[in-house]
């Protein structure tokens, strides 16, 4: 009489990260896929936003010459003892300052949009070439406008002209704060266009796993 053979027990098996099917993200450089660094480095950005500053800022010179030649004149007139203003109701000092703001704008949104074109994304040290070069630009063109206007001596000019002949006053900015409307247009133009086509920032809470096939359910 033989003893009944017993089955040999099963082989025991060690877990495996495959046991279900599950593969590992694949690593990429500097972490796995999904977390790659956004963006170039910190160098890279400064010396980008020193670049943008210097080309907002030579701008100016094209601005500087579109207000002088767009600027409404202040009329004068003198006599033989002072020098006035020929239309004392005029407005043409006020047109003078409202047609340097609106340029500034205008320079401000070109600016800003060539700029995201270009980059394709925002970044503080590009926001602050934006603005730095937009302030450079604004007193370049101030100061070249001025210098290719009318001269500042009045009393030599209105003695050249003669006395009950009319000619125009300096050009002068006299609303200073309009030396701010390039940076600020800019800045605008560009956080709108990065908000509305620029990348999106990854999900924190986004799991790396969520691009893998679903695991199949266990026999």
């Amino acid at each position: 009489m033989t003893a009944p053979l017993t089955p040999p027990p099963p082989p025991h098996h060690q877990p495996s990260d495959n046991a279900h099917g599950w593969q590992a993200p694949p690593a990429v450089a500097g972490g796995y896929a999904g977390y790659e660094k956004d963006g170039p480095g910190t160098t890279t950005e400064i010396l980008e936003a020193a670049v943008v500053t210097v080309a907002v800022a030579l701008a100016g010179v094209l601005f500087g010459v579109l207000w002088w030649w767009l600027a409404p004149h202040v009329p004068l007139v003198a006599d033989d003892t002072a020098v006035y203003l020929k239309d004392t109701e005029g407005e043409q000092a006020i047109g003078v300052d409202g047609t340097f703001a609106l340029l500034a704008l205008g320079f401000g949104a070109v600016s800003a949009a060539v700029v995201f074109l270009v980059r394709r994304r925002g970044g503080v040290p590009l926001v602050v070439g934006l603005a730095v070069g937009g302030l450079l630009g604004s007193v370049l063109a101030w100061r070249l406008g001025v210098y290719l206007g009318p001269t500042q001596n009045v009393v030599a000019h209105a003695k050249a002209v003669g006395k009950g002949v009319t000619f125009s006053a300096p050009l002068k900015l006299g609303a200073k704060g309009a030396l701010l409307a390039w940076s600020l247009g800019a800045l605008l133009v560009h956080l709108g266009l990065t908000a509305l086509f620029g990348p999106r920032d990854p999900d924190p809470y986004e799991s790396p796993y969520s691009s893998l096939p679903p695991v199949p359910p266990a026999v």
